[in-house]
């Protein structure tokens, strides 16, 4: 993998014009990920441009560069674009570009941990087995000898402690606790990371939250806890859906069953789930893959095109069969 990290280097710095890319909706990983890139870019005077099909949440503004991150597609026509680094990405789709990258002619580097993802790049650096992508670009700077400023380490703790929900879930690994061991080291800023992503509940958002586990059910054949959030609940709190994020993880607190399981409704009237499992049995990955998704083995997620109700009938099926 040292060799393909040395790769990537090599072509960012003879691209012409790059264009970054996270997932949609991107979270403390993905955005941790782009704003450690874009600092290292930038110490080589490099500028990129930044391309995400949806907004990034207010909360994530402490992480320097996510200022420049654009949401017009418009970006995929510039001729001098040669070179496209995604990352945090389990598949193209999932960013919302695989419409956008289908004839593109820049080389496209894949970086990434999700042990679902198909390796969709020219280059490929892919850790099954980091907690994050952060992790993975740590490996890419140590690799290269690059220097890891406060700046990247703050950047790169965010995108573990996301992750790992602050090291507390099953995506937590020696390797991540030596990681950020090492990124507190170069002067990372985990009061910062704190005050903006572990202090931030409002009154409505608990009262969501609260909606959300007044509704938990156990589905015992599938050895599954389960609840579900509809946009009138993110209506009725004025709150927006990705603020039901970290449920998801709390669920994974639960004992009495094997996968817990939160479906949220979209926009699109479209079912949003994600699994999560602490049981070494079991890999929840191998399920959301059926579903359309996936993820890794004790974290991964879904959309359905269906109600709560099909979701259910169909975790059913796969059960059985």
């Amino acid at each position: 993998m040292e060799n393909t990290a040395k790769q990537i280097n090599y072509e960012i710095l003879q691209a012409k014009k790059i264009l970054i890319i996270p997932h949609r909706n991107p979270d403390g990983d993905a955005l941790g990920s782009i704003s450690a890139l874009v600092e290292y870019l930038n110490s080589r005077d490099i500028e990129p441009e930044i391309f995400c099909v949806t907004e990034v949440q207010n909360k994530y503004y402490f992480l320097p560069h996510l200022h420049l991150i654009k949401n017009d597609p418009l970006i995929f026509t510039d001729p001098d674009i040669d070179l496209i680094i995604v990352v945090d990405t389990g598949d193209l789709s999932h960013a919302g570009v695989d419409q956008y990258l289908k004839n593109h002619p820049a080389k496209i580097i894949n970086i990434d941990h999700h042990v679902t993802n198909p390796r969709y790049g020219h280059l490929n650096m892919i850790f099954p087995d980091a907690s994050a992508t952060t992790e993975v670009l740590y490996s890419f700077f140590r690799f290269n000898s690059i220097p890891v400023d406060h700046q990247i380490a703050t950047s790169l703790l965010t995108g573990l402690i996301s992750d790992t929900e602050n090291f507390t879930n099953g995506a937590t690994t020696s390797s991540s606790m030596s990681v950020a061991s090492e990124l507190v080291r170069y002067g990372a800023n985990y009061k910062l990371i704190n005050n903006w992503l572990l202090k931030n509940k409002t009154l409505n958002i608990l009262r969501l939250w609260g909606t959300a586990l007044s509704r938990l059910k156990k589905h015992p054949e599938v050895d599954l806890v389960y609840t579900y959030l509809l946009q009138e609940d993110f209506k009725k709190y004025e709150v927006e859906e990705n603020e039901s994020d970290g449920i998801a993880n709390f669920l994974n607190k639960l004992d009495g069953a094997k996968i817990s399981l939160i479906m949220k409704e979209t926009a699109e009237k479209k079912i949003k789930g994600s699994f999560r499992t602490t049981f070494n049995d079991t890999d929840v990955a191998v399920l959301a893959k059926k579903l359309g998704g996936g993820g890794h083995k004790k974290a991964s997620g879904f959309t359905y095109d269906g109600t709560k109700d099909d979701v259910l009938k169909k975790i059913e099926e796969i059960h059985k069969n």
